[in-house]
């Protein structure tokens, strides 16, 4: 007896890889930074603090204060200005999936995921610098479940 199993196309696999990812596929402290993240660029555009919102949004003024650290080491980083899709937006950018990506690694501290995430993009020399704002942010939402 042959056990059937199904193809998967070429088509169907260039259509999965041009479907943007979803920030539900996000874990719990990448999506909330990528929230904040949004919620940081649009005060910034508009010339206002997000920290007094940002509390309100995530909960506590620490866990404000360190995504605000993470979001401006990460932008001090990064290879150039960082993409962020609207804030009602469910979809993500690819630099939201890559951020997303390297903070589910350090929330659970897989140093290696967190590494592979931004191999290539991110100056090694660098990298030590964004982990620990990654780490502080995660300790900090732990800190407050």
């Amino acid at each position: 007896m042959s056990q059937h199993r199904p193809t998967i196309t070429a088509r169907q696999t260039i259509a999965a890889l041009a479907a943007p990812p979803r920030i539900e596929c996000l874990g719990p402290v990448a999506g909330r930074f990528i929230h904040a993240l949004r919620l940081i660029a649009l005060h910034e555009r508009v010339g206002r603090d997000p920290v007094p919102e940002l509390a309100v949004k995530l909960g506590g003024v620490e866990i404000a204060a360190k995504a605000l650290i993470l979001a401006h080491t990460t932008s001090a980083v990064w290879p150039e200005n960082i993409h962020v899709n609207r804030f009602c937006c469910r979809l993500l950018s690819h630099d939201e999936k890559t951020i997303g990506a390297f903070i589910d690694a350090a929330a659970i501290g897989d140093r290696m995921g967190f590494e592979a995430a931004i191999t290539g993009l991110i100056r090694p020399a660098r990298a030590p610098r964004l982990w620990e704002a990654a780490l502080a942010l995660a300790a900090a939402e732990m800190r407050a479940l």
